[in-house]
């Protein structure tokens, strides 16, 4: 009886709706509940999941595709909470800031998307740029370009000298005085302001650099950058604006400041310690452990000149206590939302986190819930996103093996659609 009622409805569905797409999915990843499923038929119309069916089921239509995925895994498509859309990793890096204009940052940020979409991505959260990612967004959204429906938080907001002030180790005539114009305050009033030029210049979120930060030109990478009160500030105003915070940090205070202000992502995280990650399970603020970033920086770092000299003390002071701090945000059930700081490493590799996940001591259902229900919750999207479900968007992705058995397979996807559009497909 259930069989006939599952038909019933899939063929009400194709007298409704017209031509649809019917997925033949060998196994498919139950995010929700943890399980794979085998022997799914997936039915999609315009942008959104119409059903799930039992078995392999075929459309009445003659204009309905089918599309074998028998001897794929299955699962909705993918959130990274942490890129940059707008330029990635090279030993010219630091140079580029001078000699690339705004439309060069454009086309390259377009490629980037692409690529990221073509890795399984169909979402993303740009933790900061010059502003290029605030209309890279607008011309996904539009369907201009190719890419992964994008959140960005334009510039991110620093202080004087901080990480992500943009004029640190420029010399003296070219540093000027960037003020919250430019994503850098000094005081309360310089906080809200901030915040509210993100909000005019198209914003989607905040993002602050709460200590300093690894590669920056700058001496300190862990140092506390804003006073408790101007983090809460920004917290503040950002609420008001219908906007989450998310704060990159390394060091301890720094982190304190931003969790006890109330924003809900920390990214990095590297000198943690348990009274911090008491302080993020009390105000459920999520880690992004961005186990990418550190691995590919920690590897460049041995090439003579990839990075400027004041940078490499950083690196060797993180990396070397970073596995201890991934060890006890584990065994204390510290919130964890998938991230990889994408752009510090190339773009299309973001899936390599989920091996440096499983790896360091998480799951490979968990590291894939992190990066699908979590990541679709923190976003707001859960009733939309990171789920295959009837009347979710249909982002869908398939790989070759069961990522639950072998987590690698993640690296290798072999099947995109977005919003119901097929962008990729090696079957």
């Amino acid at each position: 009886m259930k069989r006939v009622l599952q038909l019933i409805i899939l063929l009400l569905t194709i007298s409704v709706t017209g031509q649809n797409t019917y997925l033949h999915c060998g196994k498919v990843i139950d995010v929700k509940n943890g399980t794979v499923l085998t022997e799914k038929t997936i039915v999609v119309s315009s942008d959104k999941i119409m059903s799930i069916a039992d078995g392999y089921v075929n459309g009445n239509a003659t204009e309905d595709k089918i599309i074998d995925l028998k001897s794929k895994t299955v699962m909705p498509g993918l959130i990274d909470m942490h890129v940059h859309l707008e330029g990635e990793t090279s030993p010219n890096r630091y140079l580029e800031t001078f000699t690339k204009n705004s439309a060069d940052v454009a086309f390259t940020s377009a490629e980037i998307a692409k690529r990221t979409l073509q890795a399984g991505f169909t979402t993303v959260r740009d933790l900061g740029g010059s502003g290029v990612n605030v209309a890279l967004r607008d011309a996904v959204a539009s369907g201009k370009v190719p890419g992964p429906r994008i959140f960005t938080a334009e510039k991110a907001i620093a202080t004087t000298g901080g990480h992500a002030d943009p004029t640190n180790g420029m010399r003296k005539e070219l540093m000027g005085d960037p003020g919250p114009a430019e994503g850098v305050i000094n005081g309360v009033e310089d906080a809200r302001k901030a915040v509210r030029q993100r909000y005019k210049n198209g914003a989607d979120l905040i993002k602050i650099t709460a200590t300093g930060g690894v590669l920056s030109v700058a001496k300190n990478g862990a140092n506390a950058q804003f006073t408790q009160e101007e983090v809460n500030e920004i917290v503040k105003t950002a609420k008001e604006y219908g906007m989450s915070v998310a704060a990159h940090a390394h060091g301890k205070e720094g982190m304190k400041r931003a969790v006890l202000a109330g924003v809900q992502t920390i990214e990095h995280g590297s000198f943690m310690d348990k009274e911090v990650a008491t302080l993020m399970k009390q105000y459920n603020c999520f880690m992004v452990p961005t186990l990418s970033a550190g691995r590919y920086v920690e590897e460049k770092a041995k090439i003579p000149n990839y990075y400027p000299d004041v940078i490499l003390p950083k690196i060797t002071s993180t990396m070397a206590v970073l596995d201890d701090t991934i060890k006890m945000v584990i065994k204390e059930n510290v919130p964890i939302a998938f991230g990889t700081d994408a752009g510090v490493f190339p773009h299309g590799e973001n899936a390599k986190e989920f091996r440096y996940m499983v790896d360091a001591g998480w799951s490979p259902m968990f590291s894939i819930q992190s990066a699908t229900i979590t990541n679709a919750y923190l976003l707001d999207m859960e009733g939309e996103l990171g789920e295959l479900k009837e009347g979710f968007i249909a982002d869908i992705i398939a790989v070759d093996e069961d990522p639950t058995i072998n987590i690698s397979t993640m690296e290798h996807v072999v099947f995109v659609m977005k919003e119901g559009k097929i962008y990729k497909s090696e079957l």
